[in-house]
C-alpha cells in the first residue's frame, strides 16, 4: 500500500470521528462573527533553535537554560527545539494547510539588536530573517500576529543594568521596538507588545523558576540573588512604562501610514470562591487583581487595584500623573492567554517579615471542591480543564475593563511526552475536545458582548515548553524529536482544518 492510500485512509478514519464530535452540527467556523480570526501561535525561543547564527545574541533564557539545568524537567534548552529558524517555508505551509487565517510569532530582540541596544548596531542578518518569515506568512495567505517580546531579552542588557529592574530598560526596549515597525509594519498589522507580563514577571524575580531566575535567597533554593518582595513588582512597573512608551510610539509615528493596531497579551486563570463564604469569595478577586488587574487596572484606570495599594504600600511603584496619562487606554485590543481555573481559599495573612509576591494574594489555589476535582489532562498538571472559565473571563473583562477588544492569543491543553506513545499522541481526542468546548463557550461570551475578534491555539507545534523542556506536548502537530525534527499532524490538526472548511 503506498503512502498515498494511507493518508487518505487515515483522513477517512479521522473525518469520521469527526462526525462523532458532533462537528457537522450547527457549530463550526461560521459560528463566529465575519472577520474572526482563527490561528495558531508559536514564540522565538521555543520555536527556532539557532541561538547563535546569523549574527544573533545571546537572551536570559539562553543563559538561564545552560547555567542552571536543574530548573529544566528534562535539563534541555531551546538550542534546538523543531529548528523553526530554517524551516519556517514548511511550517506556515502546514498552517495554510489546516485552513487558518493568521499565524502568531514572536521576534527574539537579540536577533534584531545582539546587544541589546542601537548602540551595538543593527542585526541585518536578523532583520532580513523576520522579513523572509514575514513574507512566506502573508504569501500563504495568512496574517502575521506578531509579538515584541516573548521573555527573550537580551542577556547584555541583563548584564549591563539588570534588565527590567532599570528604567534604563525603557528607551533600550522603545528603540527595539521602533526598529521593527520600521522594518516589518508594512505587513504586520497586528502587534503585542509583551506576552505574559504577570508569569514574566512573577517567575522571573518572586520565585525564581524563569529567566533572569532572581529571588529571595530563604524562597526558592537555588536562583540568583534577589527581592521577591519588590523585584516583581519593579519589573511590572517598568514593564508597563515600556508599553505606553511604545503604543504612544506606534501611534504618533506609524499607524496612520501602516494602518495597523497594536495591544498586549495578558494571562489569566479564572478564579471561582471555594466556598459560599464572603473571605473566600474575596480571596477570589484579590486572586484576580493580582494575576489580571495588576497590569490591566492600569491600563484601563491608570493605577493598580485597589486590593494591591492598600496591602503593598510602599512595596508597589506609583505612577506620575503624566504617566497614568500615558497608561490609560494604550491598546487597540487586548491579547488573553487563557488555560485553566482554580478554587480560591482565603488565607490570612502572616506575620512573617519575608513578604513575596508569592504570598502577597493570601489566597490558596486548588483544582478541588468538595472530594470532586476539576478534570486534567493528567494527574500532575497545571492545567483544570473548565471550559466555561474562557467565557467567564471575557465578560469579567467586558464588565470591568469597558469591554476592549480582545483576542484569545493562546488556549491549549498538553499531554506527557514519556507515557503517550506516538499512536497516542496523534490520536489526541482530549485535545479536540478541550478546543471545541472552549469554543463553544467563546461563542457563548460573544452572543454575551464581549468583543472577542480571534482565537489563537497554542500550540501549532510540541515545542520546547519553559521549565518543562520536552516533556509537555501541546501543539497540534506532533514533533519526532528522533526522526530529524518530522512533523505529523495530530487528529486535532485534521479536527481543525475540517472545523475551518465547514
Amino acid at each position: 500500500m503506498n503512502m498515498f492510500s494511507i493518508r487518505n485512509i487515515l483522513l477517512l478514519i479521522v473525518f469520521v470521528a469527526f462526525l462523532d464530535h458532533g462537528a457537522c452540527s450547527a457549530f463550526n467556523r461560521s459560528s463566529f462573527p465575519p472577520g474572526f480570526l482563527f490561528g495558531v501561535g508559536s514564540a522565538a525561543y521555543q520555536y527556532e533553535g539557532a541561538p547563535s547564527e546569523g549574527g544573533k545574541g545571546p537572551s536570559i533564557w539562553d543563559t538561564f537554560t545552560h547555567s542552571h539545568p536543574d530548573k529544566i524537567l528534562d535539563n534541555s534548552n531551546g538550542d534546538v527545539t523543531e529548528d523553526f529558524y530554517h524551516r519556517y517555508k514548511e511550517d506556515i505551509k502546514n498552517v495554510k494547510r489546516m485552513g487558518m487565517d493568521s499565524f502568531r510569532f514572536s521576534i527574539s530582540w537579540p536577533r534584531i539588536l545582539p546587544n541589546g541596544s542601537l548602540s551595538g548596531g543593527i542585526n541585518k542578518e536578523g532583520v532580513d530573517h523576520y522579513n523572509n518569515v514575514i513574507n512566506e506568512v502573508v504569501a500563504n495567505g495568512l496574517k502575521p500576529f506578531v509579538t515584541l517580546y516573548h521573555w527573550d531579552l537580551p542577556q547584555a542588557l541583563e548584564d549591563k543594568y539588570l534588565g527590567f529592574l532599570s528604567t534604563l530598560f525603557i528607551e533600550d526596549y522603545v528603540n527595539y521596538v521602533d526598529v521593527c515597525f520600521k522594518e516589518f509594519g508594512d505587513r504586520v498589522k497586528h502587534w503585542v507588545t509583551f506576552n505574559e507580563p504577570i508569569v514574566f514577571c512573577s517567575g522571573g524575580y518572586a520565585t525564581g523558576t524563569t529567566a533572569p531566575g532572581r529571588c529571595s535567597p530563604w524562597e526558592a533554593g537555588k536562583c540568583s540573588a534577589g527581592d521577591s518582595a519588590t523585584e516583581p513588582y519593579i519589573c511590572a512597573h517598568n514593564l508597563l512604562l515600556a508599553h505606553g512608551a511604545a503604543v504612544k510610539l506606534y501611534k504618533e509615528k506609524y499607524q496612520g501610514v501602516q494602518k495597523g493596531i497594536i495591544g498586549i497579551t495578558q494571562a489569566s486563570h479564572w478564579f471561582i470562591p471555594h466556598s459560599s463564604s464572603k473571605a473566600d469569595a474575596t480571596a477570589a478577586q484579590r486572586s484576580m487583581d493580582f494575576m489580571y488587574g495588576w497590569f490591566q487596572n492600569p491600563l484601563t484606570y491608570g493605577d493598580y487595584p485597589r486590593t494591591m495599594r492598600n496591602w503593598l504600600g510602599n512595596r508597589l511603584p506609583k505612577f506620575t500623573k503624566e504617566q497614568s496619562e500615558v497608561l490609560i487606554g494604550s491598546y487597540d485590543f487586548i491579547g488573553i492567554n487563557y488555560y485553566s481555573t482554580y478554587y480560591a481559599i482565603n488565607a490570612p495573612a502572616s506575620n512573617s517579615l519575608r513578604h513575596s509576591y508569592s504570598t502577597d494574594t493570601r489566597a490558596n489555589i486548588t483544582g478541588e471542591r468538595n472530594g470532586i476535582a476539576l478534570p486534567k489532562p493528567f494527574n500532575t498538571s497545571f492545567i483544570n480543564i473548565y471550559p466555561p472559565g474562557i467565557k467567564e473571563l471575557t465578560l469579567y473583562t467586558k464588565a470591568i475593563y469597558k469591554n476592549p477588544v480582545m483576542y484569545i492569543t493562546e488556549n491549549g491543553v498538553h499531554q506527557l511526552t514519556s507515557t503517550t506513545s506516538l499512536r497516542e499522541a496523534l490520536n489526541d481526542e482530549i485535545r479536540i475536545s478541550y478546543h471545541r468546548n472552549h469554543l463553544i463557550e467563546l461563542s457563548k461570551a460573544i452572543r454575551d458582548g464581549a468583543d472577542v475578534r480571534g482565537y489563537y491555539v497554542w500550540s501549532f507545534l510540541d515545542d520546547f515548553e519553559w521549565n518543562f523542556g520536552f516533556t509537555r506536548r501541546m501543539g497540534l502537530y506532533y514533533v519526532d524529536y528522533n526522526n530529524n525534527l518530522a512533523r505529523r499532524p495530530k487528529k486535532s490538526a485534521i479536527w481543525f482544518s475540517m472545523f475551518m472548511k465547514i
